[in-house]
């Protein structure tokens, strides 16, 4: 009877190391945000600082915000690829609306799509931005309205210096 129980516990364990489960969809997400001065932000051109997580690699990107339920205004993901192209995205797992800003090598916006609605169900459609784009930059659904921002204006990128994009 002892050995049975040592054993199916060892099953438990083994399985829950298996099966990674998804990040929790709660404020204590955010909390993983950067806060500090020093830390990688975005100023946009009306002066507001955006703190952002910064998914520079292929793992990070396509987790990117899923399963969040909530984006506070001053925060987002900065999307940051090692070359210029095209890049869609999609709504996979995202359980919020949002802004998707694609800038090129300078920063400068070349595409927005504006309150991009959750995906209920598969197939989830593909946002193509129908311009090269070197980064892209994700925030909570009107925040891109709210601050003005449009095709032509110039992101100011800081505290990324030490990033490597792969």
């Amino acid at each position: 009877m002892r050995s049975s129980v040592v054993l199916l516990l060892a099953c438990a364990l083994a399985c829950a190391q298996r099966v990674p489960a998804p990040p929790a969809a709660s404020a204590a997400s955010a909390a993983t945000a950067p806060s500090d001065a020093a830390s990688p932000r975005i100023t946009l051109p009306d002066r507001s600082v955006i703190l952002v997580e910064v998914a520079a690699d292929d793992e990070m990107r396509a987790q990117g915000l899923m399963y969040r339920d909530h984006l506070a205004d001053d925060r987002g993901m900065i999307f940051l690829f090692p070359q210029a192209g095209e890049y869609p995205f999609w709504m996979k797992n995202t359980l919020i609306p949002l802004d998707m800003i694609w800038s090129d090598a300078n920063h400068r916006i070349v595409h927005i799509a504006h309150d991009v609605p959750p995906c209920k169900a598969d197939p989830c459609p593909n946002y193509p931005p129908h311009a090269e784009a070197s980064s892209v930059l994700e925030l909570a659904a009107g925040v891109a309205a709210k601050h003005h921002l449009a095709e032509g204006n110039t992101l100011k990128f800081e505290g990324m210096d030490n990033v490597i994009v792969r």
